[in-house]
C-alpha cells in the first residue's frame, strides 16, 4: 500500500522526538521519499497525482502528461482529454523537502531570479518601475513566510455564480424551484474547490441535502474535487473576470418535471 511521504517523514521525526537519546540519520536513508522519480532531484513544487498519490516536480510531472497519459512509476491510466486535473500541490511535503535538504529553497530560489533576469524580466526599469513586479513569483514556502499554508495568504479570484435556467423539479412529492442567488459575486482562494461551492449554494439557496446539483463552466460539468484556479486555467484563461459558473440541478428520470 501506498504511503504519502509527507506522513512517513512526519511519523519518522516524531518517533525520534519521542527517543531520549539524539539521533543522526543519513539523507540517503530519506532519498526515496523525497526525490522525483522524473529528473532524480529533490521535489521542487511537490505535486501529487490524485489517483495514486504518486509525487513528482510539478515541471516534470506536466511535461510528462503533455505526451503521456498514466503514471510514471505505477502506470495508472490518468484523465484522457484533461490529465492535469488530475494534479495537486503538495505543499506540506514540499516544506518537508526544504527542511531537510540544507540550502535547497535558496538554491532554487536563486536560479529562479537568474532565469528572469535571463529573459529580462527583472532589474530593468519602465515607466519609473521596475519590471520584477511583472515577473514570475519567488519562490515560497514555510520557510520565508510562515502562513503560507493558510486560506488568507492565499492568490484570490473573482467568481460570477448564475443559475444555469429557471428550472422546477419533484422532490419527495413537491415542486422545487431553483432560485437566483441574491448576490452572485464573490471573491475566494484559488484553492476553493467545487465542493465547497456547492455547499455554499446549499446554505444560501436552502436546497435539501439529497438533491443533487451541478456546477457548469463553458459547457462543462465540473468534478467535485476541482479546483478554482484548475478551473481558471483550463477553461477560462485570457478571458475577462469574473470567471462564470453556472449552476443548476441534476435532472433524472425520477425527479423531472414534463
Amino acid at each position: 500500500m501506498y504511503v504519502n511521504p509527507a506522513v512517513w517523514v512526519y511519523d519518522f521525526i516524531e518517533d525520534l522526538m519521542e527517543m531520549d537519546q539524539v539521533l543522526k540519520i543519513r539523507i540517503q536513508d530519506i532519498n526515496p521519499h523525497v526525490v522525483c522519480s522524473l529528473c532524480g532531484g529533490y521535489f521542487i513544487d511537490a505535486t501529487t497525482i490524485t489517483e495514486c498519490l504518486h509525487t513528482f516536480c510539478k515541471s516534470c510531472i506536466v511535461k510528462y502528461l503533455m505526451s503521456c497519459k498514466h503514471c510514471p512509476q505505477c502506470q495508472l491510466k490518468v484523465h484522457e482529454t484533461h490529465p492535469l486535473l488530475l494534479l495537486r500541490p503538495d505543499r506540506t511535503l514540499q516544506d518537508v523537502v526544504y527542511k531537510l535538504i540544507p540550502n535547497l529553497f535558496e538554491d532554487e530560489e536563486l536560479r529562479r531570479e537568474e532565469f528572469n533576469k535571463s529573459r529580462g524580466m527583472a532589474g530593468n526599469k519602465k515607466h519609473g518601475k521596475k519590471t520584477e513586479e511583472l515577473a514570475a513569483p519567488k519562490l515560497s514556502s514555510i520557510i520565508n513566510n510562515p502562513d503560507g499554508h493558510l486560506y488568507k495568504s492565499d492568490e484570490q479570484i473573482c467568481l460570477c455564480l448564475e443559475r444555469y435556467k429557471s428550472q422546477r423539479i419533484m422532490h419527495h412529492g413537491k415542486v422545487l424551484s431553483l432560485r437566483p442567488l441574491d448576490r452572485k459575486f464573490l471573491r475566494c482562494s484559488i484553492r476553493v474547490l467545487v465542493s465547497h461551492l456547492k455547499a455554499m449554494l446549499f446554505k444560501k439557496l436552502t436546497i435539501p441535502t439529497d438533491v443533487q446539483v451541478e456546477v457548469i463552466c463553458d459547457r462543462e460539468v465540473l468534478p467535485d474535487e476541482v479546483s478554482m484556479k484548475q478551473i481558471f486555467l483550463m477553461n477560462w484563461f485570457g478571458k475577462e473576470t469574473p470567471m462564470v459558473l453556472y449552476y443548476r440541478f441534476r435532472e433524472t428520470a425520477d425527479n423531472s418535471i414534463s
